[in-house]
């Protein structure tokens, strides 16, 4: 938001959209908080981005069609439309990266967040310099792929395509999630630690709890029909092991 322009109302936009065309990485940020809004706008924009925002899911989803931003940053408590509504509805027409706010630390929650199609998710209270790095590692993610494919048992990975599949069924994963069976097929039957996959997958230092690989290891053993697990193999106190 400029200083000339007026402070918007609920549900209205949260800065200038007409910031988005400067050719820098565009973010949306939907969040019912001003605060929040205000504080990640600035932080993002001293890094190189432009920053719009909104403050319900609806006028979120709104933007979203309209800016086609780069990343959305998206809270999971919304008023009108809550965020796993809008990111469910996101992701039926676009696989634009999504990380998601959350101010519960429970992983039934985070899995929620990712069967809904989110990216990654940051829990309340966050640095803005730790989002940066996370909406600079998903936008990273993005670059072109080599034309690999992977192939373990009945598991099929086509790099170039994207397509995952199971004995021939195709199987519907996030970028996050789809990124960590990668780097499991590229090393099979090796084990895996915590750190290994953090730096393989986030492609950034990731600060504290390491919680969140087994949160991604669990969401990808469900769709992967890995219950009870036999193909994504725990090794307790140290990591995971892909085998057949």
């Amino acid at each position: 938001m400029s200083d000339a322009s007026p402070r918007p109302g609920a549900g209205e936009t949260a800065s200038n959209p007409t910031d988005s065309g400067s050719g820098s990485p565009h973010v949306l940020v939907i969040d019912d908080e001003p605060s929040i809004i205000d504080a990640i706008r600035i932080g993002l924009r001293l890094q190189g981005f432009t920053v719009d925002g909104a403050r319900t899911g609806v006028t979120g989803l709104e933007l979203a069609q309209r800016l086609r931003p780069d990343v959305i940053v998206l809270d999971v408590m919304l008023p009108e439309l809550d965020g796993l509504a809008v990111c469910r509805r996101l992701r039926a027409v676009s696989d634009v990266p999504i990380i998601m706010l959350t101010a519960r630390d429970e992983i039934d929650d985070r899995i929620l967040g990712l069967d809904s199609g989110a990216d990654d998710y940051l829990i309340k209270p966050f640095s803005v310099g730790e989002l940066a790095a996370r909406v600079r590692a998903v936008l990273r993610r993005r670059q072109p792929l080599s034309g690999d494919v992977l192939r373990m048992g009945d598991l099929t990975l086509d790099h170039a395509a994207r397509e995952v599949r199971v004995g021939g069924r195709p199987v519907t994963l996030t970028p996050r999630e789809y990124e960590l069976l990668h780097l499991f097929l590229r090393h099979p039957r090796q084990v895996l630690t915590r750190e290994a996959i953090l730096a393989g997958v986030w492609d950034y230092d990731y600060p504290g709890d390491d919680n969140i690989v087994d949160v991604y290891v669990r969401s990808l053993r469900i769709k992967l029909g890995d219950q009870p697990p036999r193909r994504i193999q725990t090794v307790r106190g140290v990591g995971y092991v892909l085998k057949e």
